[in-house]
């Protein structure tokens, strides 16, 4: 049925990133935009780094194909909701990816997200060192979960 809005729509997933001072995580949702995923961990030198590695990502990501159609990063604040150290890089990182991507960016509450993620992480995985290797991306999939189930 032509009429039916469902019918032969294309949808297409979102990235949701995780911005620290050293590592960058990186999450997928399906193509539905029902459901997130850890994806990596890329480790970064600074913050121009982070940015390469993340419009890197985009390219190839965009590329696939259920390709991808927005962006979301993680917006880093106190308990209170107030900025702490980290927006001001998030919001850098945000006007340099900016510059290298047509994809929609938006933002995210992060508060929380790298302990939540430590939890769940912690009843798979004894060795919090092997935990530490997947923190960042499971965080980055707690950020894009939020936001999903938010939109």
């Amino acid at each position: 049925m032509c009429g039916d809005r469902n019918y032969n729509i294309w949808v297409m997933r979102v990235l949701g990133v995780d911005v620290g001072a050293r590592r960058v995580g990186l999450a997928i949702s399906d193509a539905t935009r029902t459901l997130a995923r850890p994806l990596a961990t890329l480790a970064v030198a600074d913050e121009s780094d982070a940015v390469a590695r993340v419009a890197e990502a985009i390219a190839s990501l965009s590329a696939e194909d259920d390709g991808l159609s927005q962006v979301v990063v993680g917006m880093p604040a106190r308990l209170d909701g107030t900025p702490n150290d980290g927006t001001a890089r998030a919001v850098a990182f945000i006007a340099a990816l900016k510059a290298r991507t047509a994809l929609p960016i938006a933002t995210a509450d992060e508060r929380l997200s790298s302990r939540e993620a430590e939890s769940r992480l912690a009843v798979r995985e004894k060795d919090w060192r092997k935990r530490k290797e997947k923190l960042d991306a499971a965080a980055a999939a707690i950020i894009l979960q939020d936001y999903l189930d938010r939109s």
